[in-house]
């Protein structure tokens, strides 16, 4: 797991990046069977839970492996996945089999939501400590 931020800040604070390439959205895929757990852990002081972070982020959420829990499970971690994120799009899987038309040039990607969010996330000189258990 990572933060998404620093790679989507590449889109907007390095030049030679925004004059060639745009950022058309975040993707995250979530474990069905473990994610409210990722969700849930706790970190030290000044640590990001990353999996937390990366639902936050995203423009589509790929809730794969639904195949490991229950139908009557479902509802309940979109529920949790929604309160982190309640624009992203989710989309149930198994094996990450999603149609790529619902996943690649689909201009979900809005820098003045994020901002909106996490105003710091253009900063570039913040530093984030990372969990190494």
């Amino acid at each position: 797991l990572a933060d998404p931020a620093p790679v989507a800040q590449t889109f907007f604070v390095d030049d030679d990046i925004q004059a060639k390439f745009s950022l058309d959205a975040i993707i995250t895929v979530c474990d069905s069977k473990h994610i409210l757990a990722r969700i849930d852990d706790e970190k030290p002081e000044g640590v990001e839970n990353e999996a937390a972070e990366q639902v936050a982020f995203a423009d589509r959420i790929l809730l794969n492996k639904t195949d490991l829990v229950s139908e009557a499970e479902l509802p309940a971690i979109e529920e949790r996945l929604r309160k982190l994120n309640p624009s992203a799009t989710i989309f149930r899987c198994e094996k990450g089999q999603v149609d790529p038309k619902d996943l690649i040039g689909i201009s979900s990607f809005d820098l003045h939501k994020t901002l909106e969010m996490d105003p710091e996330f253009l900063n570039t000189e913040g530093e984030h400590e990372h969990d190494n258990s």
